[in-house]
This record gives structure tokens, sequence and C-alpha cells, in this order.
């Protein structure tokens, strides 16, 4: 999937950041200073960019790092900016889409909460001529003119044999498997049971390994999620590994096997290395989490609409296709990373999360042991 990397003329040199203040309604806005001098001077003013993020109760990554990292990259870019999250609501979605072309908005990137939602947004900033970027999430039949994430094919791939891994050092004899998958409005999560899959199939078609439940989760809903491993353990007591989407569907998969006193016995995967996520693997109730880089994300999705508000035209060299509609969207895709215990540190010294908010009261032994300085 992943065909290179990108390329922008406005990218050379490194970013010196800085914090933009936030709304208690959760919203981000923010004029550069000196921007208002600089257009009455005769410069050009650069454009706006509007950022709506998804939700924050599918993951905590979209308000601890991805809000943070853009504010930091626009502020320090001197481009005017607003982000804000449409906390799971699709109409909310589309109304602060509005807001943001009717206030100046002329570069809109979004974290679609669904293919449909997100086209109808990207087609009216289009013909409102506002450049579009998809971040993270890729918008089927949208259009958008770039798309940012990471290869998540390979996510999954990490997962899956990361699951084996797991199994494989607790010496398992055919254990039957559970796959959670994430919501199936999300295309990133089709990608995520793509790769995983690809790891498991062959396992299942030689006998190695016994498929159990596998069901989607609506909206990534973690609460939800809990109710249907439930029953998936009621329905296959047996269950022997689960291959979890992500780090909030596994935390719901691990307060089930609590109950049942099968955390730690039956491995768990994960996805977001969020804190809890990290720290179950600590406590050896969950066996993997990908880490992606945000910050890298980030990063490179801001360079692309920094450039666009500057009114240049950025390529980018690697490209997906739209399964859709077709069309090849050109494409930043970045590296994930597999973390087990034994590298839980490589996300801290990343800065990704903090000794102090990882290493608290019980899991202050689990770090020393983990090497986490």
């Amino acid at each position: 999937m992943r065909k290179g990397i990108l390329s922008l003329t406005a990218a050379a040199a490194l970013l010196t950041f800085g914090l933009a203040a936030c709304g208690d309604d959760g919203a981000t806005t923010a004029a550069p200073d000196g921007a208002a001098s600089s257009a009455g001077a005769g410069a050009k003013a650069a454009g706006k960019v509007g950022v709506i993020l998804p939700d924050s109760k599918s993951s905590a990554r979209w308000e601890t790092a991805d809000r943070k990292y853009l504010e930091e990259a626009f502020k320090a870019a001197g481009v005017a900016y607003d982000i804000q999250n449409a906390q799971g609501d699709k109409t909310q979605f589309q109304t602060i889409a509005d807001q943001m072309i009717t206030n100046g908005a002329t570069v809109l990137m979004i974290a679609n909460l669904d293919s449909g939602t997100g086209k109808a947004v990207l087609d009216k900033a289009k013909s409102q001529g506002v450049a579009t970027i998809d971040y993270d999430r890729l918008t089927l039949g949208g259009g958008a003119a770039y798309y940012v994430s990471f290869d998540n094919t390979k996510v999954g791939t990490l997962q899956g044999e990361g699951l084996v891994k797991c199994l494989t050092d607790k010496k398992a004899d055919k254990p039957i498997i559970a796959e959670l998958n994430g919501s199936p409005t999300d295309n990133n999560a089709t990608l995520f049971k793509n790769g995983y899959d690809g790891v498991l199939k062959p396992k299942y078609d030689s006998g190695d390994y016994k498929k159990g439940p596998d069901q989607s989760v609506p909206d990534w809903d973690n609460a939800q999620a809990g109710t249907i491993f439930e029953q998936m353990l009621t329905e296959q007591p047996k269950i022997a590994g689960v291959l979890a989407a992500n780090d909030g569907l596994g935390n719901a998969v691990i307060t089930v096997l609590k109950k049942n006193n099968l955390n730690g016995k039956v491995p768990v995967t994960g996805q977001d290395a969020t804190v809890q996520g990290l720290q179950n693997i600590l406590a050896g109730d969950q066996c993997m989490t990908v880490y992606k880089a945000i910050k890298k994300e980030a990063d490179a999705a801001s360079q692309l609409a920094i450039a666009l508000a500057k009114g240049e035209k950025p390529t980018a060299s690697g490209s997906v296709k739209d399964t859709e509609s077709g069309a090849d969207v050109p494409a930043v895709l970045l590296d994930p990373q597999a973390i087990y215990f034994d590298n839980v540190k490589d996300v801290v010294a990343d800065g990704y999360v903090t000794k102090d908010e990882l290493c608290t009261g019980d899991f202050a032994d689990k770090c020393t042991e983990a090497g986490i300085q």
C-alpha cells in the first residue's frame, strides 16, 4: 500500500513550536501574531486552516496528541487555524464544517466519522474552492486532494503478528481466537482487519488456530465492546486469544477477562499506545499495542495544510487507491511500530507519553523492570 514518502517544497525548515490556547467548548482558534500588520504592509496574507477531529471517546489521542501537535505547527508557521472536535456527532461534524467555510477557512482537514458524512463535507468544501485533506482516515469517494495517515494494513499485520508471538510464548495449543474489530464505518478498521486476517487466516486454514467469534464494534464504542465480548465469552468460554483492534477495545476485553479471572492468561492486542494500554501491557494483561508516532503524522499533515494556506502546491510522491471511486489519492503513509513489555520505553523516549503519567502507583516497579528512565 505504501508507494512513497512526502515531498514538500514548504517543509525544508524545522518548526519551533509554541502552544495555542484552547476554549472550553473544545474548539481552538487562533490568528498568528503579526498577521494583520504584515497584511497591512502589502504582503499576501496566508489563508486559514480548519481541522475537524472525530471524537474523544474512541481514543484519547485526538485531544491529547493530534490537537496539541497541530496547534503547535500552525502557530509556529504563523497560519490562522480553527480546530474543533465533533464528539462523534455526524450532524455536528457537518455544522462545524459549514461554520469553518463561512468563517474563511481556505484549507479543510478532516478525520471523518464515516465516509458518507465525510464526502458531504468534502464536496461542500471543494465547491467553495477550499483545499481538502483527509487526516488519518480516508474518506471513500470523497476526493480529498491529499491523505495523511499510517500504513494501516501494516498496523493490522503487526497486531496479527503480535498475537501469534504472544500465543507462541504461552505455548498455546490450537487456541480459539476472537476478533473484536473497529467500527464498520471506518475505512481504517477495514484496513486493520485486512492486515491481521492476512496473518491469522493461514493459521485457521492449517488448523493451528481455531477461528472463534468475529464482530465489529459500532463507532469504536468501548462500552459496546465490553458487552459484545462478554457475549462472545459466554458463547465460547475457551477463547484463548483476542485480536482487539485498539487499546480501548482491548481494555474492554480485559475488564471482562478480569471478572472471569482470565486476565493475563488470554493474550489481548491493542493499538494507539495509550497510557491505559501501556499500563495494561506493564501489568501483563495486554500482550502488545501498536504505536503510531502521532507527532510525525500531525507534522506531515500540517506541512501540507500550511503550504496550501500559503497558496503553494505541495506534492506527495505516495498514493493510495480509493476503493470506491478508483482514484489514486496523493498520500503520506507513515510506519507504525509494535510495542511489547520490553520496548514500552520506546514510547516514553519518543515523548508520546511521560514517565510521570505512566509510572503511577503500582506501575512504578513495573516501569523500573521495563527499563523506563
